[in-house]
């Protein structure tokens, strides 16, 4: 089969590799669309484990089952989470199961950006997911990052009415600025350094769109009746970004902190005005299995607008493109892969 094997962010190969032998109680999945993801080209954090397969957003179709394997049918179309957790270890028990250590050991064999996968015993059990008429295989796409999105504001505990600074466009902004909507937010701001995404943001429900260079307390103050947000997400990986957030977010606010800094970079905030004013810093990774079932029923209530998202779709040989265009982050928001296009 075909594969596309990651070395670095300017050299992603099509490749062959023979298709995975599955095992008892493993299912083998025909990738049918796969979603490049902003972490997939992190290369500070993916080039330590290259060469590999990436991809991990995917939708696909059922074309074998293992012995043992119940519940799941040849042809059944799936979605397939990667990264799955124990639900029986200290973390899990108390809700924290994107930390859970089996979560973040499992995964699907090779990656998504391949024509099959393999999808272990563990994954089967606990990670896969039945599509239902209502969503298309591009929709699928869509569910992994949006149950993080989930998570995020599940955390967040976003309330009816209240107002949203939401801190980079790309593909987790706008999801946050839909999804924020959907959830009944008042005014709901975003801010980007590129007019494109700031067009998109709009697009996904933004009320107000800002250059970056044009954020400032007070700016954010004349357009939110005089206050400060009540959340800040910031989807940007930047210290700039978080220095941003931090000067807009109101008292008794909160900070979501979804984008991702390099290790070693150490963030300085004014401690005193969060300890004063009340402030909550929030770090939120992945999502746990209650928000991949609510990102589902989402899609399929067609609560958000994701086809409208879609910028590009390619094939498995274009893979480059897809990447070059995902690490410049400029003229396109999500990025769709089809292998067997």
């Amino acid at each position: 089969m075909k594969v596309a094997m990651y070395y670095n962010n300017r050299d992603v190969r099509l490749e062959k590799m023979p298709v995975p032998t599955i095992g008892p109680g493993e299912l083998l999945v025909k990738v049918v669309a796969s979603g490049i993801c902003g972490s997939d080209v992190m290369e500070w954090y993916r080039i330590k484990k290259a060469p590999r397969v990436l991809g991990h957003e995917i939708a696909g179709e059922i074309v074998e089952v293992g012995k043992g394997v119940q519940g799941y049918n040849i042809g059944d179309r799936v979605f397939v989470s990667h990264h799955v957790p124990c639900n029986t270890c200290h973390y899990c028990l108390n809700g924290h199961h994107t930390v859970c250590d089996t979560l973040r050991t499992t995964n699907f064999d090779p990656g998504g950006f391949a024509e099959y996968i393999r999808v272990p015993e563990i994954n089967v059990d606990r990670g896969t997911f039945i599509l239902p008429e209502e969503i298309s295989f591009e929709e699928g796409v869509f569910i992994e990052p949006l149950a993080c999105v989930l998570r995020g504001q599940r955390l967040a505990k976003l309330k009816p009415g209240q107002s949203v600074f939401v801190i980079g466009s790309g593909i987790s902004g706008v999801l946050h600025i839909a999804l924020a909507k959907a959830s009944g937010a008042g005014r709901v701001i975003a801010s980007d350094i590129n007019d494109f995404r700031l067009k998109s943001a709009r697009q996904s429900g933004a009320d107000e769109i800002l250059l970056a260079e044009e954020v400032s307390p007070e700016r954010i103050r004349a357009i939110n009746q005089g206050r400060l947000a009540d959340l800040v997400i910031v989807c940007a990986g930047s210290q700039s970004a978080y220095r941003q957030g931090f000067l807009s977010v109101d008292r008794g606010g909160t900070v979501l902190c979804f984008g991702l800094l390099q290790p070693g970079i150490d963030l300085s905030f004014p401690f005193f005005d969060f300890w004063n004013d009340g402030i909550t810093l929030l770090p939120t990774y992945g999502g746990a299995p209650i928000d991949i079932l609510q990102a589902i029923e989402l899609i399929q209530a067609k609560r958000l607008p994701l086809r409208e998202m879609i910028t590009h779709r390619l094939p498995l040989a274009e893979i480059k493109l897809g990447f070059q265009l995902v690490a410049e982050a400029k003229e396109s928001i999500k990025v769709i892969i089809k292998p067997h296009r």
